[in-house]
């Protein structure tokens, strides 16, 4: 399984937890046994990353959507730019410019109408306030 196809696993599956109140691993363990679904590592990561650090992810969010607020999203947009902000934040390995790009694909082929659009705008904010603190960053490890 490649990390595009791990990635929309762990977007399934946050889709999924949103309409239950299951534990990570309950719903893991739904997709493998109910499913028969082959999970991979990385889609364990991402899935659990996102769930643990909902809090935080949400915030992130919330400052950079545009005249919407969060509880008017659909589950599938709140899902994909929770999962897509998740690894622009905490997996660095990651460049920003797959996840974006990895979210608008989703967003193409699970989402509505113009989706894709409003993700790739919301996480291109988000992408400006990373360069920026990298920037930072780097000027003080010169220091």
């Amino acid at each position: 399984m490649n990390r595009s196809e791990s990635r929309e696993k762990a977007f399934l599956l946050l889709f999924e937890s949103s309409f239950k109140s299951d534990g990570v691993e309950e719903i893991i363990e739904s997709a493998r046994i109910d499913r028969n679904e082959k999970i991979s590592n990385f889609t364990i990561e991402l899935f659990r990353g996102t769930t643990e650090n909902l809090t935080d992810i949400d915030i992130y969010i919330e400052k950079y959507l545009k005249g919407w607020e969060k509880n008017r999203l659909s589950r599938v947009v709140i899902s994909i730019l929770r999962l897509a902000v998740f690894e622009m934040i905490y997996q660095k390995e990651v460049p920003v410019s797959v996840s974006i790009n990895e979210a608008v694909e989703l967003a193409k082929k699970y989402g509505y109408g113009e989706d894709s659009s409003y993700i790739n705008g919301v996480l291109g904010s988000l992408s400006k306030e990373i360069a920026k603190k990298d920037k930072e960053n780097q000027i003080l490890d010169k220091i």
